[in-house]
């Protein structure tokens, strides 16, 4: 039986000095301390080298199959294919909302045009057909004739205007409401868009306000 160093023992058997501390720990190697230096002692059957052990203990890295990256390609084909599908709708979807957003301006736009240019017939008429000092009521009379006249709509959007006298008579009201109410409609009349004024009268859009908080 032989007596090696650490280092030679390990250079012997192909492994690290660690792995020779390591076998000394676990009894598969003997040693003793000689003037204070570990020798291990060996035999012939201690020479036996672990490399192969190692080549044995290496894994080979499985072959990867072409038929895993066909199966990629066909999936990544197939979202790229939905994508662009959903990026035609979505096209579609912002082309339709813009062409009903244009075509609500301009339905919007007419509706105004109409009624100013309901209004406008509205005054010109009262210019041209009423005379200096003729009573308040012939002018209510005439102002409530043309609007009948020019109510008929190019939209449906163009409501009728009511006089507020006649929508007051309407509610049968006592002659105090009245006066009260008359007097909201005086104060709210430079504020309140629901209040048409035209001279000194004023009207409401019975179709498209509601009256009920001036009338209470």
């Amino acid at each position: 039986m032989s007596k090696l160093t650490i280092a030679d023992a390990a250079e012997k058997l192909g492994v690290s000095k660690e792995a020779i501390h390591n076998r000394i720990r676990r009894g598969s190697l003997q040693s003793e301390v000689e003037n204070g230096v570990k020798l291990v002692l060996m035999d012939g059957d201690d020479s036996v080298k672990t490399p192969t052990r190692r080549m044995n203990n290496q894994k080979v890295a499985p072959k990867v199959d072409d038929r895993y990256y066909k199966l990629l390609e066909d999936q990544n084909a197939k979202l790229q294919q939905k994508i662009e599908t959903l990026e035609g709708e979505t096209k579609n979807l912002r082309d339709q909302k813009e062409q009903m957003l244009i075509a609500e301006r301009e339905k919007i736009e007419q509706i105004y045009k109409d009624k100013d240019e309901q209004l406008k017939n509205i005054l010109n008429a009262i210019s041209s057909k009423f005379m200096l000092g003729a009573p308040d009521e012939a002018l209510e009379e005439l102002v409530e004739a043309e609007i009948e006249e020019f109510d008929e709509p190019a939209t449906e959007s163009v409501n009728r205007l009511v006089s507020l006298g006649k929508y007051l008579k309407s509610k049968d009201f006592s002659k105090k409401k009245v006066s009260k109410i008359k007097e909201k409609f005086k104060k709210q009349a430079e504020v309140d868009t629901r209040i048409i004024t035209i001279g000194k009268k004023y009207y409401v859009d019975l179709e498209k306000y509601d009256y009920s908080d001036l009338s209470l």
